[in-house]
């Protein structure tokens, strides 16, 4: 296994991150135990949750996740093993995520009511990253779209400054709940502007940014990779295999049971216009050069200077340990430059 510093902190996450959010739903705690056995023997230090997992949100099973890894560190007696990841949600409308049964805002009195069931369930005194998971203010669907959305740039009365935000997270980071802040599916000018507040203030640096990135969505890339490298805020990529799409499973509009998108019906952004023969492109690529289609297109996020870790998800074992392996693949510079032939062609059809 390799490992990367995470932002400009002392911790050293391994480039595979183990995804969680299937635990509870599509997952039972029994499996959830047996993935993070074989990851940590693998050498796999960095797992990411979040308060409103597992996946589908919704209110009986939210929270299940996180007490899934906390009777895993119960049990085994690991926490000091494993760098924990988790995020408190940003603006919304589950109203079940809350006591007092409102909209979910990134404010203060919600940070901390957040933080304190967080640590509960997780049965740990701390989580060592904590992220914001989506903004705040209104955003656009992935953050970076490819094409302009006036209705989601609009400044709603109770937006709370990112000022306040970084106050509130400086509180509970003395505390010790918390010792680095994160941020996920955020824009180029919300890191930077996070990063900016929290260097003329009392407050926590950002130290790494997890966003969307794949095969089918390069968009981190244009604006926020350079963020990344030049301000050590480094991408924790999400959905690497695009939600299982880039391995080819649902290609001719197949639905293999028990997968996700078969379940949940809920994968809609990788089923758009372009992006069916984009994967079979990639996929021909991968069988060209011997290549399992997973492991390229995993290979190919591991590879990019400015990735942290690659946060992989699997239902079953054969996924995890094929997923985790591709660690040990290298892609040819000539390999690198047909994959950019064929994104020259594509785009990203799927941000």
């Amino acid at each position: 296994m390799e490992y990367r510093r995470l932002g400009r902190t002392d911790l050293k996450v391994s480039v595979i991150c183990l995804g969680t959010m299937t635990w509870g739903q599509q997952n039972t705690e029994a499996e959830g135990h047996e993935q993070m056995d074989y990851a940590l023997d693998q050498g796999v230090n960095f797992f990411d949750t979040a308060e409103m997992y597992s996946i589908p949100p919704k209110p009986e099973t939210q929270g299940s996740t996180e007490r899934i890894i906390g009777n895993w560190f119960k049990a085994r007696g690991n926490r000091d093993k494993i760098i924990l990841a988790s995020k408190v949600v940003g603006r919304g409308t589950s109203d079940w995520l809350r006591d007092d049964k409102g909209p979910t805002r990134v404010t203060r009195a919600q940070i901390r009511e957040a933080v304190d069931k967080s640590l509960k369930r997780l049965q740990t005194d701390y989580i060592d990253l904590y992220q914001i998971h989506f903004p705040e203010r209104p955003m656009p669907w992935g953050s970076n779209p490819t094409r302009f959305s006036k209705a989601a740039f609009e400044r709603p009365a109770d937006e709370t400054p990112i000022a306040e935000q970084l106050d509130a997270f400086a509180e509970i980071v003395k505390e010790g709940k918390i010792r680095h802040l994160g941020l996920s599916n955020e824009s180029a000018w919300g890191t930077m502007s996070f990063v900016r507040d929290s260097e003329t203030r009392d407050g926590p640096r950002v130290q790494s940014i997890q966003n969307a990135y794949n095969l089918l969505n390069r968009t981190f890339e244009t604006a926020l990779a350079e963020i990344a490298i030049r301000e050590d805020v480094g991408l924790l990529a999400y959905s690497p295999l695009a939600q299982g799409f880039l391995t080819g499973k649902y290609l001719d509009g197949a639905k293999p049971a028990g997968a996700r998108t078969t379940l949940f019906d809920r994968g809609q952004r990788y089923q758009v216009a372009g992006a069916e023969d984009a994967i079979k492109g990639y996929i021909a690529l991968a069988r060209e050069a011997g290549l399992d289609p997973a492991q390229m297109a995993l290979a190919f996020v591991n590879s990019r200077p400015f990735v942290t870790s690659n946060i992989i998800g699997a239902t079953r074992m054969e996924q995890l340990k094929t997923d985790i392996a591709s660690i040990d693949v290298t892609l040819s510079p000539e390999l690198e430059a047909k994959i950019d032939a064929i994104h020259q062609l594509v785009g990203n059809p799927c941000p």
